[in-house]
């Protein structure tokens, strides 16, 4: 018998994505003007070989790489779920709103997208109604927004409050009737089935890809133990995008804090709940109500006790505790956690209890738990301290290290996953990422950018600045600052590490600037870059908010300026106990840690420039400790490859299109 040679298997998902790059591909075929980038299709087949051979990819890519389609197509033509988690709601929108619709044009795979918000997003169908049927504790303020808000809950899909435009968004009646983890019955809701997060959840379970952020990853993997808050359905395959942010991500979603407005939260909602009284006799609803009443007393006494302690700290800010600095809490704390006890085991005694009432005690029990756990502020692993958060006063833990949990709840439950940025390494390596991360084992990609820096962009750092702790500092960068402007004719962000120094640098500049002059505080977020897109020759004065997650193409941004190197203040708490962790094993806190977290933030905050290949402008960093210090190179070594002047003069060369000597060494 002859041999008959095999019939040739189906394409690899190598091959069908490297076919869709190619010249005549799909891509080319459905985008007029469509080139593939070289760094692009390097991603694209990165990600392919990990969906395929399973692992951990890391890859970085620089700004301009096309990184969203690189991933997005193997992720969809793999045929499995994968969730794709973004560092912002901005760039979830711009996956679901204009990548997908443009792919599902463009390949032959039909598939399905869903799109998951924190739970806080959207309208609890349950609560909405006991808010609604109870006219006595709606106010006149709040009765119009009721009117719109059943209105519209009547033909929305989604139940997601950003489909209501005209709602306010620090509007306290969203907090009462938001589908929070907190206040879920679960499956025994009897609007279970219609209810908004059960049917986003029932879509996610359907779809091939479900689009998150990390802030939904981290809290839905910090609940993932309760029954009542999992929204993300199981996933086998992932993309992490803005994988620099993960680790201040989990930071903060696997701590414990327990604040002011939480307990006087849980006061309202329980009292609304006796209020309505489909539960109890009136004796035991009296009752219930006393103990409201002495809980909220020791409460307030206990939160002012803690603001006492802040205040003697002498901070503004954070101010870290232990069990010893928490000593004046103790008597307070004790009649708080006896209240709350009190209230668990007054409702667990009731045999008529609601479904909403059992949940409010179970509230109790966790929130007594979370509150005698961070007054003993004992735990090894985790930081304890205070903040201040408008008018509430916040008692937090937050874990020192996330490695271990984002290794054991993010990355150990998948089969693949791709961690990847404009911002992953620290002069070409991936160490420190991998460090704080927990990622023993994983594929390593560098993709550099598509961008002509050397053509495009100039670095200018001055040659003779103040140390940034001189009471001369900000004066002198009022000075440069006026000086680069004028030679850019605005069209700047100036980003500052600290609101001290734009306050001051603001009111030294106020008046002196023949350039409309925008500042972060003054207006939402939102509507300032609005301003600044729309405003010829603005200039932005701003913080941290805005040194990533802002794009802002063309001419109008033609200048970034910073004040100074972003190293993390070492007296905050976290940083603070990360440095001791750091040093009792070892190693070298500066070098290991600050120095690195610092230059990944410097050059988000710098890579806000050149968003485009046609883009030109000036890169300024006005820390002299860049030149004077050693672990200046460090910085240096990992800027984009920019040519390097001292001479303010040479901007003006720069846009003029003149040759001006740039220096090779900084």
């Amino acid at each position: 018998m002859s041999d008959v040679p095999a019939l040739p298997g189906p394409p690899s998902l190598s091959t069908r994505v490297a076919r869709a790059f190619e010249a005549g591909g799909a891509l080319e075929r459905a985008v007029p003007g469509f080139e593939a980038r070289r760094g692009q299709v390097e991603l694209a087949a990165g990600v392919s070989a990990i969906f395929e051979d399973g692992g951990v990819l890391l890859a970085e890519g620089g700004t301009g790489t096309g990184k969203t389609v690189a991933y997005l197509i193997p992720a969809i033509l793999s045929g499995q779920r994968v969730l794709i988690s973004t560092g912002t709601k901005n760039l979830q929108e711009q996956i679901f709103f204009k990548d997908v619709p443009l792919l599902r044009q463009v390949l032959d795979t039909p598939f399905t997208a869903t799109y998951m918000k924190g739970r806080g997003n959207y309208l609890c169908l349950h609560r909405f109604a006991a808010r609604k049927d109870a006219p006595a504790t709606v106010s006149p303020s709040e009765a119009s927004y009721i009117d719109a808000i059943d209105a519209w809950a009547r033909s929305t899909d989604t139940g997601d409050r950003a489909e209501l435009d005209d709602l306010p968004d620090d509007l306290p009646l969203w907090n009462e009737i938001a589908a929070t983890s907190e206040n879920c019955v679960g499956s025994e809701c009897p609007d279970y089935t219609e209810c908004f997060v059960t049917r986003m959840r029932q879509r996610a379970a359907e779809s091939d890809l479900v689009i998150v952020n990390h802030h939904l990853l981290c809290a839905d993997a910090a609940v993932r133990q309760s029954s009542y808050g999992e929204v993300i359905p199981q996933c086998q395959y992932a993309v992490i995008d803005e994988a620099h942010q993960l680790e201040d991500v989990a930071t903060q979603y696997f701590g414990i804090a327990v604040s002011s407005h939480r307990l006087d939260e849980f006061v309202r909602d329980t009292e609304r709940l006796v209020a309505v009284g489909d539960s109890g006799s009136l004796d035991a609803r009296r009752d219930l109500a006393h103990r409201l009443d002495r809980l909220t007393q020791n409460a307030h006494a206990l939160f002012r006790v803690l603001a006492d302690v802040h205040a003697e700290s002498g901070r503004t800010d954070r101010c870290r505790v232990d069990l010893q600095s928490l000593e004046p809490a103790r008597e307070t704390g004790a009649g708080t956690l006896g209240g709350l006890e009190s209230i668990e085991a007054t409702i667990a005694g009731w045999t008529d209890a609601s479904e909403d009432l059992t949940a409010i005690g179970r509230r109790a029990h966790e929130l007594a738990d979370q509150t005698r756990w961070l007054l003993r502020a004992d735990d090894p692993n985790f930081v304890f301290f205070l903040e201040t958060r408008g008018r509430s006063i916040v008692l937090r833990a937050a874990p020192i290290d996330v490695s271990t949990i984002i290794s054991e709840l993010l990355l150990d439950r998948m089969q693949a996953t791709v961690l990847t940025s404009a911002t992953l390494t620290v002069e070409r390596s991936f160490a420190y990422l991998r460090d704080r991360l927990g990622i023993r084992r994983a594929t390593e990609l560098r993709v550099d950018t598509e961008f002509d820096y050397a053509r495009q962009a100039i670095l200018y750092l001055p040659a003779r600045m103040p140390d940034p702790r001189s009471p001369t500092f900000c004066a002198e960068v009022a000075r440069e600052v006026r000086a680069i402007l004028h030679r850019t004719n605005g069209r700047a962000f100036v980003l500052f590490t600290s609101y001290a120094n734009l306050r001051e640098v603001h009111a030294r500049l106020e008046g002196t600037l023949e350039f409309p002059l925008l500042v972060q505080g003054s207006a939402p977020r939102s509507a300032l870059l609005h301003d600044f897109r729309n405003t010829p020759q603005a200039v932005l004065l701003a913080t941290s908010s805005f040194w990533q997650g802002v794009d802002v193409v063309g001419d109008a941004l033609s200048c970034v300026i910073i004040d100074k190197l972003p190293f993390s203040s070492p007296s905050e708490p976290v940083t603070a106990a990360r440095i001791d962790a750091i040093a009792q094993r070892g190693d070298h806190p500066f070098y290991d840690y600050q120095v690195p977290l610092a230059t990944l933030a410097l050059l988000q905050g710098l890579g806000r420039l050149i968003r485009h290949r046609q883009d030109r402008g000036v890169l300024a960093i006005l820390d002299p400790r860049l030149r004077t210090k050693g672990y200046g190179g460090r910085f240096l070594a990992s800027l984009p490859p920019a040519p390097v002047t001292h001479d303010v003069r040479d901007i003006e060369r720069f846009f003029a299109g003149a040759p001006f000597a740039a220096h090779t060494d900084a």
